[in-house]
């Protein structure tokens, strides 16, 4: 384990310790000379008006994402366990979206989120005309936007984790379980649920650490707005750091996005393993 140990304490630990540092200074990017400005940059940010603005659409993202990203992949992984003889198949489209990149995935369905685009024609085709929206452009729903390519693209993928879960489920409980009367929905909550805690915990740690840090798809789809309707603060980042030359504040919001992430993982960790040894 050495050098791999080496090698990520170079890549890894030091750059972030040596970015961490320059959130207490006035660093531009652009120089080596900073100067070091306290706690100035982290006040900044939670004074900014725009700063809180993305840090409410971030959390809404990410849970947004956590809840309906794990439910969907939980339904399909049920729905593909049983035998279905096309499942093999089934799970193979469902997963198919997770392994492209999300770039593409996000030009795919800016057209498809088009004015005059596939999801408006069809709904002008069935009739349907009320329903067509400015899905890209309206502050009002923009958000659930991202979100749903954020869960079509990621269910498959927390499908796959599920369903690696319902292998560990010893067939001979669940057709006990049948056997003395219980339901689909019994035999799910008494039975298979309690093997799939580690699956849970997996899957929503990383679905709920890849909303947080969400960029490709909104940066893609939006740049951010209408406006700054759908300001991440992975996008904030990017706005000051790249185009305003303020590396010194990005940094903070990075070191602000990074206790947020681990406070959240924690929190959902410690319940989950809470709930399962009960």
């Amino acid at each position: 384990m050495l050098p791999a140990l080496i090698f990520y304490i170079f890549v890894v630990v030091i750059p972030s310790l040596q970015g961490f540092r320059f959130a207490f200074t006035d660093w531009s990017g652009f120089t080596k000379e900073y100067n070091w400005a306290g706690l100035t940059q982290f006040r900044r940010v939670l004074e900014d008006s725009d700063t809180r603005g993305a840090l409410w659409h971030t959390f809404v993202i990410a849970i947004g994402v956590t809840i309906f990203q794990n439910l969907l992949g939980l339904l399909l992984a049920l729905g593909l366990f049983s035998k279905v003889k096309s499942r093999n198949l089934l799970r193979t489209l469902f997963f198919a979206p997770a392994v492209v990149a999300p770039v593409a995935t996000s030009y795919l369905w800016q057209y498809m989120y088009a004015p005059m685009g596939p999801i408006n024609s069809l709904l002008q085709t069935l009739g349907l005309d009320n329903l067509a929206q400015d899905w890209l452009g309206d502050p009002s729903i923009v958000l659930n936007s991202i979100i749903v390519v954020v869960i079509w693209q990621f269910a498959g993928y927390s499908m796959v984790i599920f369903l690696a879960g319902l292998e560990g489920v010893p067939k001979e409980l669940i057709e006990a379980a049948s056997i003395d009367g219980a339901n689909y929905l019994q035999r799910f909550w008494f039975v298979i649920r309690q093997f799939l805690y580690p699956a849970i915990t997996v899957t929503l740690m990383l679905s709920i650490i890849g909303g947080f840090k969400l960029f490709d798809q909104v940066f893609i789809l939006t740049g951010g707005g209408p406006g700054q309707a759908s300001q991440t603060i992975s996008t904030m980042m990017y706005r000051n750091a790249f185009l305003f030359g303020e590396f010194a504040f990005s940094t903070a919001l990075a070191v602000l996005l990074t206790i947020i992430v681990s406070i959240f993982s924690a929190v959902q960790y410690f319940l989950i393993t809470k709930i399962d040894k009960t």
